[in-house]
């Protein structure tokens, strides 16, 4: 046996944390951590937009609410995003107002735009560069506004596991607040009783309209005919509401897993001045399914005075002021109004007078 010397007895033992195998064990798991928290802020989970034009929904559907990512939010706490989907006929006439909305906060949104491929759609470039998803044609009085809303979410859920929230914006909508006031009015809003949940997708209440009583509501539920919805959809759980909404992730998926009412409201219109499908199937599925998890209101206010054939009223340029916008913030419920529409293209020029003054000054 070794004999030990006064000198060895005196020598300190090395500290394993300062070892150098230990040190690159470290620095490797670290870099790990780094990389894989880059990747979930900055790269989608799939290369966008996921699919051709001639794709099939339903194997898109399958893939949106079937795919599992592995997270370590955990460890890292990253901030949630909001998903605006654009649903658009025409082009993007109000992207200047909505780019200087955006502007500043791009690790906190994503967008995604569903352009009518009947109609040419310019893209508008900036933060609509590259956003816009295989689209199939849109046409009134048809399911086919479901549909397109449904491949929007899709494409949302898919592209980026941040997404928590899913509004869905028409061409003719804007912002009434600044960026950070919305997400801010969003993501305070969690729901308590899912407020300690160990995931990180957190349940948000939905904000979508879900009404009972609507005039015409008996000749809307019978507009493909007597009975056609039946048994799937019982008269009294028949609902309208807005055709725009803000959705949570975890409403997102239920409505694209859901076949069975889907498959009642694909059933084609016979009295098409009634038929009015995207502002049903939403409100009703949700209503039957989760109606806790949903405000039952809108944040898109819309003033349906002097509506003509189902369209609300169009504001003008010469409507366009700081007063009116003190009136489309104003709301008789406990929730806000955080969008309004419709306007005419040519009020783009007076919104932008007015953005930074009062638009974006909350």
């Amino acid at each position: 046996m070794a004999k030990l010397t006064p000198k060895a007895l005196n020598k300190k033992p090395l500290n394993p944390l300062l070892s150098t195998p230990i040190l690159v064990y470290l620095a490797l798991i670290l870099s790990l951590l780094l990389i894989l928290f880059l990747s979930q802020q900055h790269l989608s989970q799939f290369s966008f937009p996921f699919s051709s034009p001639d794709a099939n929904d339903l194997t898109l559907f399958r893939r949106a609410t079937t795919h599992t990512t592995t997270h370590i939010f955990t460890l890292i706490k990253p901030k949630p995003k909001i998903a605006f989907l654009f649903l658009t006929n025409s082009n993007l006439t109000f992207a200047p107002l909505w780019e200087k909305f955006f502007v500043g906060n791009n690790h906190l949104f994503n967008i995604y735009v569903h352009a009518d491929p009947t109609t040419y759609v310019a893209s508008p470039g900036g933060v609509f560069q590259n956003r816009f998803i295989p689209s199939k044609p849109t046409k009134r009085y048809s399911p086919s506004l479901i549909a397109a809303a449904r491949r929007l979410l899709a494409s949302a859920l898919l592209d980026d596991p941040l997404n928590q929230y899913f509004a869905l914006i028409s061409q003719r909508c804007i912002p009434l607040f600044s960026f950070q006031f919305i997400y801010n009015y969003l993501f305070k809003n969690q729901l308590k009783s899912f407020a300690n949940s160990s995931e990180f997708n957190l349940l948000y209440p939905s904000y979508i309209e879900i009404l009972s009583e609507a005039e015409n509501l008996n000749i809307r539920y019978n507009a493909r005919g007597e009975n056609v919805m039946m048994p799937e959809v019982p008269f009294e759980d028949f609902r309208v509401g807005s055709q725009f909404f803000i959705l949570n992730r975890k409403h997102t998926k239920v409505v694209l897993r859901d076949q069975k009412l889907w498959n009642k409201f694909q059933i084609p219109c016979t009295n098409k001045y009634y038929c009015y499908p995207e502002e049903h199937y939403f409100s009703t599925l949700l209503s039957m399914e989760d109606l806790k998890g949903c405000t039952g209101f809108t944040l898109t206010r819309v003033n349906w005075t002097g509506a003509v054939y189902g369209h609300p009223h169009l504001y003008t340029p010469a409507e366009v002021s700081p007063e009116l916008f003190r009136q489309l913030r104003v709301s008789n419920w406990s929730y806000s109004y955080l969008f309004a529409r419709k306007f005419s293209p040519e009020c783009l020029a007076p919104l932008m007078n007015i953005a930074d003054d009062v638009i974006f000054r909350d």
